[in-house]
């Protein structure tokens, strides 16, 4: 999957990152930070197009949302689309503005919380202004962490390549070591041939 995600970002880059974003994407602006670490891509335009399209992603899930909600929840068989409609106005009338500004970090509501949020009473207004914020929020946090892991992980293959040689010589011993102690032991557990031993009895012990 990273390695799928990094492909289409080296080769497309922001318009990848805008469109995975639109539909979800915290691996897409995770990989992308990753690859700004690597001077691949340039950070404050991953942030920024992370931003706009989760920001234009769920806005367009709100006002879908709030213009045929209700008739798609009435209609709809999914008991787990029901299931998650119903703990996102849960956690809305019990949170409420901290639910609509941490949403996209909880995991399992977080596709169908704008839509489900269109449904609701909440002013579109105050959901756009909230909205606004917590993207900004989101595509900062996940591109920055994106970046540190960049950053954490070349070190790490630095330490890598010091130690690689040492690292592959004790694996190299350790195998050696493995495959001597099966020869002896198999040598040791072989039957001994007694000398007055008749031919059937030689040939059962030469048997595996």
């Amino acid at each position: 999957m990273f390695e799928i995600v990094e492909g289409f970002l080296r080769d497309y880059g922001y318009v990848v990152l805008f469109i995975g974003t639109f539909l979800e994407g915290e691996t897409m602006v995770l990989v992308a930070g990753y690859l700004a670490k690597a001077g691949v891509l340039d950070l404050n335009w991953v942030i920024l197009s992370s931003f706009a399209g989760t920001y234009l992603g769920d806005q367009t899930a709100f006002f879908i949302g709030r213009r045929w909600g209700h008739l798609l929840v009435k209609r709809t068989n999914s008991e787990s689309w029901k299931q998650r409609t119903e703990r996102v106005m849960y956690l809305l009338d019990r949170y409420n503005t901290w639910f609509i500004m941490g949403f996209r970090f909880i995991y399992g509501v977080r596709n169908v919380t704008p839509f489900a949020l269109g449904a609701s009473p909440i002013p579109a207004i105050r959901f756009m202004a909230l909205n606004f914020v917590a993207a900004f929020v989101w595509a900062t946090s996940f591109g920055y962490g994106g970046y540190i892991f960049g950053h954490a992980m070349e070190g790490f293959l630095d330490q890598i390549k010091h130690y690689q040689i040492y690292f592959f010589g004790g694996l190299g011993l350790l195998l050696i070591g493995i495959w001597v102690r099966k020869r002896f032991f198999k040598r040791a557990a072989a039957p001994a041939v007694l000398p007055g031993a008749t031919e059937l009895e030689r040939a059962e012990n030469s048997l595996p």
